[in-house]
C-alpha cells in the first residue's frame, strides 16, 4: 500500500470534519469509550511498544542527547495506561460542547439571532515526548467534533504508532480520517503551508519551535511553550503549609511545565523557613541555585542570570529573596513566561494584589502550581496550557476547541423593513433561550 502523503491526510481530515461536526454527542462518546476499552485490552502490546522508545532514550540519555526528563516523559506504566484510560472516559463524561447556545438575542417579533457553539474544524498537532500526549489531544478533538492531525516526537514513535492504530480501530464506525498521524520532519513543513485545510495549530514544545511555527504561517497558532512557575513565601505565611506547597510544586513531577522553576521567599522569613526547606529538598534529591542572599542563610551553588528564566523539567530549584511583595511580583514579570504562579499567605489583601498584578494564565494562592492542570481544572483532560491570550488561556480543553457561528430564525422577514424613513425599529432584547430549527422562543 503506497504511504499517504501528509496533504492527502490533511484531505481526509478536512472531510471528515464536516461529518464529525453533525454526530450526536452520545456518538462521539461511545467512540471515546470505545478508545479507552480498547487501551485497557491492549496494555502488553503499548508496554511493548513504549518499552523499545524508552530504551532507544536511555540510549541518547548516555550520549548526552537526552535529557533524564525527557526519558521520563517518554515512560509508560500500568498505573499510567489507566490514568490514560481514565482521562478518556472523564472527557466523554463531560458536558458536549457543542451546539450550547453561548447568547440569545430577539431582534424584532419572530426575528430571533442565536450565537451557537461549534468545532473549530481541522485541528494540526505538534507535540513532544510524553505517549499519553497523543491520546489526550485525540480524546478531546473527537469530543468537540473537530478532526486531528497528530505529530509527536521521533523519540516516541513506536508508543505513538501503537496508540494511534488502537484509536483508529477503535472509532473505525466514525467518519474514515478523523484521526492523522504523520512522522517525518517534513511534514511539519508541508503542514505550516495549508492554511485553506487546517484551521488551528496547536504546537507543544520550547519557545523556539513555537517561534518558528508562528514565523512561518498563516494559520492560526495556539502556542505552548515553557513553564517557568514561581511559589512566591510571603512573609505572613503559614511556613508549614508554603513548605508543603513548595515541595509538592518541585517534586511531586518535576519534568513538566506545571512544576516549580523559582522559589521567592520573603527576606523576613528565610532564616525561620529556608534551613528546613532546603533539608527537605536536599532529601529529595533536588539541585537548589540560590541568590547572594539565600547563600548568606543557607548553603547551595550560586545561581546565575540565566537560572531566573530558565525551565528545568528536572529536580533543580532556583531561589531568590526578596523585600517585599512588589519585588516578588517584579521578578515574576521580568523572569515568567505566564505560565502559572502562586502566593503562599494568610494575607488576603496581599494575595489578591498578586493575582491580579500578574499576567500569567494561571495564578494561585496558597496552592501547588502542579494543579494548573486541564484534568484537574475538571476539564477532562487538556491539549496544551496556552500563555497567550487571544482564544484559550492557561489548560486548553473542550471549550478551548470550540469557536461559534450565528443562526438567525426568522419568519420571511427583509433588511428593507428596517431602512428609511418610516423604518420599524429593533427591539434587540435578550433572551434566555437555547435554539432549535425552526423553532422561537415563548419569552
Amino acid at each position: 500500500m503506497t504511504e499517504k502523503t501528509a496533504e492527502t491526510k490533511v484531505e481526509q481530515a478536512q472531510n471528515a470534519a464536516l461529518d464529525l461536526a453533525k454526530l450526536s454527542d452520545d456518538e462521539r462518546r461511545e467512540g471515546l469509550l470505545s478508545i479507552a476499552d480498547a487501551i485497557d485490552e491492549r496494555h502488553e502490546e503499548i508496554l511493548d511498544a513504549n518499552e523499545k522508545d524508552v530504551a532507544a532514550g536511555q540510549r541518547m540519555l548516555e550520549e548526552g542527547e537526552y535529557s533524564q526528563a525527557l526519558v521520563d516523559r517518554l515512560k509508560l506504566s500500568e498505573s499510567k495506561l489507566e490514568s490514560i484510560t481514565e482521562m478518556v472516559r472523564s472527557v466523554a463524561d463531560q458536558a458536549d460542547p457543542l451546539e450550547k447556545t453561548l447568547a440569545a438575542r430577539r431582534l424584532d417579533e419572530g426575528l430571533e439571532l442565536y450565537k451557537v457553539a461549534v468545532p473549530i474544524g481541522v485541528v494540526g498537532t505538534v507535540f513532544e515526548s510524553r505517549p499519553d500526549a497523543l491520546v489526550q489531544i485525540a480524546a478531546l478533538s473527537l469530543k468537540s467534533g473537530n478532526a486531528v492531525i497528530l505529530k509527536g516526537g521521533s523519540e516516541a514513535s513506536h508508543s505513538n504508532r501503537v496508540l494511534y492504530e488502537i484509536i483508529r480501530e477503535a472509532t473505525a464506525d466514525l467518519p474514515d480520517g478523523w484521526a492523522q498521524l504523520i512522522e517525518a520532519r517534513e511534514d511539519v513543513d508541508a503542514l505550516l503551508e495549508m492554511d485553506d485545510s487546517i484551521d488551528l495549530l496547536m504546537p507543544r514544545g520550547s519557545s523556539a519551535f513555537v517561534q518558528y511555527v508562528q514565523d512561518n504561517t498563516s494559520i492560526p497558532v495556539l502556542g505552548h511553550t515553557e513553564g517557568i512557575c514561581h511559589v512566591y513565601v510571603d512573609d505572613a505565611a503559614d511556613l508549614e503549609m508554603a513548605a508543603d506547597v513548595a515541595y509538592d510544586a518541585k517534586v511531586q513531577y518535576p519534568a513538566v511545565c506545571n512544576a516549580v522553576e523559582t522559589l521567592l521567599v520573603h527576606e523576613d522569613v528565610a532564616e525561620e523557613f529556608l534551613p528546613g526547606m532546603v533539608e527537605r529538598y536536599e532529601d529529595a534529591g533536588v539541585e537548589l541555585r540560590g541568590g547572594d542572599g539565600v547563600r548568606e542563610v543557607v548553603t547551595m551553588d550560586a545561581a546565575t542570570e540565566g537560572d531566573w528564566s530558565t525551565e528545568y523539567g528536572d529536580l533543580v530549584l532556583s531561589v531568590k529573596l526578596v523585600d517585599s511583595l512588589d519585588a516578588a511580583i517584579d521578578h515574576v514579570t521580568t523572569y515568567g513566561s505566564k505560565h502559572t504562579e502562586s502566593i503562599v499567605t494568610e494575607d488576603d489583601d496581599r494575595a489578591s494584589r498578586f493575582m491580579r498584578s500578574l499576567d500569567s494564565a494561571s495564578v494561585f494562592h496558597n496552592a501547588s502550581t502542579r494543579f494548573a492542570d486541564g484534568y484537574r481544572f475538571g476539564l477532562g483532560a487538556e491539549v496544551g496550557i496556552s500563555t497567550g491570550k487571544i482564544h484559550a488561556r492557561g489548560p486548553v480543553g473542550l471549550e478551548g476547541l470550540t469557536t461559534y457561528k450565528y443562526h438567525l430564525e426568522g419568519d420571511g422577514h427583509l433588511v428593507a423593513t428596517y431602512a428609511g424613513e418610516d423604518a420599524t425599529p429593533f427591539r434587540h432584547e435578550e433572551m434566555a433561550a437555547d435554539w432549535t430549527p425552526g423553532e422561537r422562543s415563548d419569552e
